[in-house]
């Protein structure tokens, strides 16, 4: 599974219509652009997906979609994450229907727990789970930190697979490097330190701005991946004022404005999240003509 789930993992958007229903066709059109431009794999209902207000019932339709337009042309992974673990488990194991490559599920948020909460919270859904789960750290949005000594432990434990790291601390890298097999899957969620993530020995990111540029960030981390840090940093460069812009509101509010842009359909997200303000949509737009895709 490691060598398939490498290089830019697109976080991908869940397209709306204005009245908030799921755009489906957009959603199979994005999962075509993406295989065409490059993207390595997608994460389907990841908390960049807004599933965090989804039915469970859209939930399952939008990860359905993805995989029947992917139609194995690339792998799909699932968001699966909750913050209770008996949802957890019954969202695992629904997805797993589907012909998916692992799950992705992210740190129980606002509860807290405690390190070993943690640890018996992702134990719990492997033991119930019959495909690879991703561990997901993203404290900034969850307000609980997956520390590298758990990270550690659970990868210790089976079908637990790799982990999306999103502190953007590259010092976790190496903590957690050293102590894992090979084989245990290190992804960046920080798009703003992927690149230097990646050559310093992670495999790929999940990442936001590859929704918006995916040809030159699956170029970029073919780059750092294979340790070519000039070609990687020449790259990046050109990405950066995508990787800051595309957070200068809470996300995914810039990058579904992104999306829309490109591909003409809304830019509408669900309450609580509201659309991109017009005093920073000239931002957006700079960033992306910087990153050669307007």
């Amino acid at each position: 599974m490691g060598g398939l789930l490498t290089g830019s993992i697109v976080a991908l958007v869940t397209p709306m219509f204005d009245d908030g229903s799921i755009d489906e066709l957009s959603l199979r059109r994005l999962v075509d652009w993406h295989v065409e431009q490059g993207t390595n794999a997608i994460v389907a209902m990841g908390t960049t997906g807004e599933s965090a207000t989804l039915t469970d019932d859209e939930w399952l339709r939008v990860v359905q979609i993805v995989v029947e337009q992917a139609a194995a042309r690339i792998p799909v992974i699932a968001g699966t994450g909750s913050s209770s673990t008996a949802k957890a488990i019954k969202l695992t194991q629904a997805v797993e229907k589907f012909a998916i490559a692992a799950t992705l599920c992210v740190t129980p948020y606002y509860n807290r727990p405690s390190q070993e909460g943690l640890y018996q919270h992702f134990a719990a859904i492997a033991a119930a789970a019959t495909k690879p789960v991703l561990l997901y750290n993203v404290p900034g949005r969850t307000g609980c930190d997956l520390l590298p000594e758990t990270v550690i432990r659970l990868a210790n434990v089976p079908r637990i697979a790799g982990i999306k790291e999103a502190t953007g601390k590259l010092d976790r890298l190496q903590t957690i490097k050293v102590a894992v097999s090979a084989d245990f899957l290190l992804l960046s969620g920080d798009d703003a330190s992927a690149c230097d993530f990646m050559l310093q020995g992670g495999k790929g990111v999940i990442s936001v701005t590859s929704n918006v540029a995916p040809k030159a960030m699956a170029a970029m981390c073919k780059a750092a991946v294979a340790g070519d840090a000039a070609l990687a940093h020449k790259l990046d460069a050109s990405l950066q004022g995508l990787h800051e812009t595309l957070f200068v509101e809470p996300s995914p509010t810039p990058a579904k404005w992104a999306v829309a842009q490109l591909h003409g359909c809304s830019a509408h997200l669900r309450l609580p999240l509201l659309p991109l303000t017009a005093a920073n949509q000239p931002h957006v737009r700079a960033a992306m003509t910087a990153a050669g895709v307007l």
